[in-house]
């Protein structure tokens, strides 16, 4: 029997918005296990609380105005106490909009980086920024692989044209990229970047495109023979993406991360996911993982604060800006979660870590 007993007021209610459609669709079912098993972790326990904790699921793969417009709904209803989600920077502007204020909205995605200008009271971002993913990782390519010139592909919103922004800034040079392209979600050609003459430039590529557009974008790369002298490097892939673009097509990849399942702590949380789940779930990924410790760093935003109230969790981090967790304390630099990243190359559908960056 559940320790809780179903009374509404028992209960803490948070709307998780996850895409079920588009190039990011692909995530969505391991984002929902991952969320699954925090739930059971969670809730086999004292919730939050002392509450149930109970999530809903909509799907961020649509219109942002559209995902934006049912929150508002779901808020007016009085009955939701958090949001959380993985999906693009593009809907968080705008479900940022109507969460302001009102409730605690985390955003376990990859992202451009918060300012105090750029952050809606209540906002949490929990996955990492260009400065402590992105470039690191491409400085650890040039020491490595003498890797300096750097091709840009993107779709054409928000996260991957202001990471290229700080990647252009971080190398201070525009001889040092010489194309930067972004094409629209859920592009099937990318022909036009991969016969632009100035490829040839490059020693490699950024690849800053969304779930089923980097898959298919691999596999074009791959078969123009480039993969064998050009590295690629994109912070937008998991084990979903490698199994979608196959075997063949990620030769020469490179991936930062704060998380792989076979990483020396992280085989643990792997094991009580199959065990919830069984053999045959969907895989738990870098991606899906940050939706999973999403509602685990709530939980504790909440026992910090003794509330799940905006104002209260904000004073609460800012006064005592790390928090405990099931794999440890998990600082942050005002309301941004900072995190030790890896980085590992794809060998086939798996990854190898290869370094701490």
């Amino acid at each position: 029997m559940s320790p809780f007993d179903g009374n509404p007021e028992n209960i803490f209610e948070i709307i998780n918005i996850v895409p079920q459609q588009g190039p990011g669709g692909i995530f969505g079912p391991s984002c929902e296990a991952a969320i699954s098993l925090a739930l059971e972790e969670i809730n086999s326990g004292t919730g939050i609380l002392g509450r149930e904790l109970r999530v809903t699921h909509i799907d961020g793969g649509r219109e942002p105005a559209v995902v934006a417009a049912e929150v508002a709904a779901l808020l007016a209803t009085g009955m939701v106490h958090a949001v959380t989600g993985w999906h693009t920077s593009a809907v968080r502007r705008a479900v940022e909009q109507v969460t302001a204020g009102r409730v605690p909205y985390l955003f376990a995605t990859d992202h451009e980086g918060l300012t105090a200008r750029s952050a809606p009271a209540g906002l949490f971002m929990i996955g990492a920024d260009p400065k402590h993913q992105i470039l690191p990782a491409l400085d650890w390519l040039r020491r490595s692989f003498d890797a300096r010139r750097w091709a840009i592909i993107g779709n054409d919103y928000v996260w991957p044209r202001r990471t290229a922004q700080a990647v252009r800034a971080e190398l201070a040079d525009p001889s040092l990229i010489p194309l930067e392209v972004f094409v629209p979600m859920d592009t099937r050609d990318f022909r036009g970047f991969l016969d632009d003459p100035r490829l040839d430039l490059a020693d490699g590529v950024i690849v800053l495109l969304v779930g089923a557009d980097v898959a298919r974008f691999n596999v074009q790369f791959t078969r123009t023979g480039r993969s064998a002298q050009q590295v690629r490097v994109s912070p937008a892939v998991d084990e979903n993406v490698l199994l979608a673009a196959g075997e063949g097509a990620n030769h020469n990849l490179f991936v930062p991360s704060g998380f792989f399942v076979n990483g020396p702590r992280d085989r643990e949380r792997l094991e009580r996911y199959h065990r919830l789940h069984g053999g045959f779930a969907p895989s738990l990924t870098n991606f899906s993982n940050t939706s999973y410790e999403a509602i685990h760093t709530l939980r504790g935003m909440a026992e910090l604060a003794g509330s799940l109230e905006v104002g209260r969790i904000q004073a609460a981090i800012a006064d005592c800006p790390v928090i405990e967790t099931p794999w440890g304390e998990l600082g942050f630099e005002g309301r941004q979660a900072i995190r030790p990243t890896w980085l590992a190359r794809a060998g086939g559908i798996d990854f190898e870590i290869l370094d701490g960056i």
